[in-house]
């Protein structure tokens, strides 16, 4: 290959190799080497890119003169890489040009749009199967039963306030996600938002038996962010201690220094002394819909979005988000904020 080949490979954005008459791959640029790696420089294009509709594409260009694409999978550290191979034949019969293009980023959103919608489709559908059961039932059978009508209109009443915690945590969540890159410019004292929340939560704990301390005050503890958002990570953390983890009748939560990269920092540690999480779930915790225990979530009244909801508002305030728990330990989840 001469010279104004190579820079011609060089300058292309995509990685990108020349497969000669041969069949043999000529010259690569960087992006090719580092995706295939530079030992298949010599070696016949079977040998490197053996899948099936790889090889079509390819036997078309080089013997048909013909253009084409192809997908092309390859083996990533956590999951496979897509990529759609386009072939473009050469002239004269000098062999084919070869790109690589990522497809895998779109490809795992077009999956998580799919995954999303049929987990929203999932949890409409139980509570609009219920109401619409009950509604049947009360213009048939139990039209003048005036104590069936009571306790199937509770019902109904419970069913749709679960449909409509779930709307409004999407559209909580949905707000959060394109307010993320923009950092909130407010102040806000954390012992005083604290001391709120947990007095909001009053009914709840005392309802579950469970006592809510609030530890470290003294700290220096005025923070930059979004008294409104911060509330609502507090209320979710607080409120999921009380419910999942008040078993053990506390539920502490402390403030201390701390510091993130280049920057002082407070942590804020919610604590409970409940039957604690296996190691297994805690990596997938704030997915969207993804419970520990599905039917007693449900149960609680939550949505399978809280958590989900917490991270971004996290991550909007350059935070951090950290779960530790053991089963039969409790489980801690701290909250990092930056104090500038």
């Amino acid at each position: 290959m001469n010279e104004t080949t190579e820079a011609i490979l060089a300058g292309m954005p995509l990685p990108a190799l020349i497969i000669g008459a041969d069949e043999r791959i000529g010259a690569m640029n960087t992006g090719a080497r580092t995706l295939i790696g530079g030992a298949a420089s010599g070696r016949r294009h079977a040998m490197v890119l053996r899948q099936p509709e790889v090889q079509t594409a390819l036997t078309a260009a080089l013997t048909e003169g013909r253009a084409g694409q192809a997908r092309h999978t390859m083996p990533g550290p956590s999951q496979d890489n897509v990529y759609r191979v386009w072939v473009t034949p050469l002239p004269r019969g000098q062999g084919v040009v070869c790109a690589f293009e990522d497809l895998t980023a779109a490809e795992q959103i077009g999956n998580m749009r799919r995954e999303f919608v049929a987990n929203v489709s999932h949890e409409l559908r139980s509570p609009l199967t219920a109401l619409l059961g009950f509604i049947e039932t009360l213009r048939g059978a139990a039209r003048d039963d005036a104590a069936a009508r009571d306790r199937f209109l509770a019902i109904m009443e419970r069913e749709a306030s679960r449909m409509n915690r779930l709307i409004q945590d999407l559209l909580h969540l949905s707000r959060v996600e394109a307010e993320e890159r923009v950092r909130p410019t407010g102040q806000v004292n954390l012992p005083d938002l604290l001391r709120s929340t947990i007095s909001g939560l009053r009914p709840v704990s005392e309802a579950a038996g469970v006592t809510v301390e609030l530890q470290g005050e003294a700290v220096d503890q005025v923070v930059p962010g979004d008294p409104d958002q911060l509330v609502q990570v507090f209320q979710n953390l607080i409120e999921n201690a009380v419910k999942y983890g008040g078993s053990g009748g506390q539920v502490t939560v402390r403030l201390s220094p701390d510091a993130l990269p280049k920057v002082a920092a407070l942590r804020i540690d919610v604590i409970d002394r409940g039957e604690g999480i296996d190691p297994i779930h805690i990596p997938r915790l704030t997915e969207r819909f993804y419970r520990v225990d599905g039917h007693r979530s449900r149960e609680q009244g939550g949505t399978g979005l809280g958590l989900a909801i917490v991270k971004h508002i996290v991550l909007r305030h350059r935070g951090r988000l950290k779960i530790d728990s053991e089963p039969g330990q409790g489980s801690t989840f701290s909250v990092i904020l930056p104090l500038a």
